[in-house]
């Protein structure tokens, strides 16, 4: 498995087309297709990932074989590490590509020196949750933020200390 940083215009491309595949893929089980197509448009698509990057986030196709399985998005903030994105295609899912990813973000938090890796999850994804949990996270507090377009986004938010 590797890990691509996107840095070039052409990376943000494949990045925002295999984030479109994913969520589109995943998410009507828990979101409808409105705020699933709302929600790329206004946090996954090149556009506003163009500017996440430029305000310090850190992205990475997640590769098997030269083949793309999913990517990483990363916030570096003062004394923890934002785990934005965590995502992989419905094939690569089950084979413990989540725990080979969720290894390489401790390690880049812990090159950072940062204390602890915290994340959102929406309440209904009861897959990912497990997942945290199994891995070390912990549920800290739940929120609901308006997304706009009347959307909201019911999530837990989950900490893993690393230090």
């Amino acid at each position: 498995m590797t890990f691509q940083k996107i840095q070039s215009e052409t990376d943000i491309e494949l990045l925002a087309a295999t984030a479109n595949e994913i969520w589109h893929e995943y998410f009507p089980c828990i979101l409808s297709n409105e705020q699933i197509d709302y929600m790329v448009e206004k946090l996954q698509s090149k556009q506003p990932m163009t500017e996440q990057i430029a305000d310090g986030y850190l992205y990475y196709l997640v590769q098997l074989n030269d083949n793309i399985i999913g990517y990483i998005g990363l916030h570096p903030e003062k004394e923890k590490l934002f785990l934005s994105k965590l995502y992989l295609k419905q094939e690569a899912r089950n084979h413990g590509y989540a725990s080979q990813m969720l290894q390489f973000i401790e390690q880049i938090a812990r090159e950072l020196g940062l204390s602890s890796i915290y994340l959102t999850v929406n309440k209904n994804n009861e897959h990912s949750i497990a997942v945290y949990k199994k891995k070390g996270f912990l549920t800290v507090k739940d929120q609901v933020a308006d997304i706009g377009n009347g959307f909201v986004m019911d999530d837990y938010i989950m900490e893993k200390i690393i230090a």
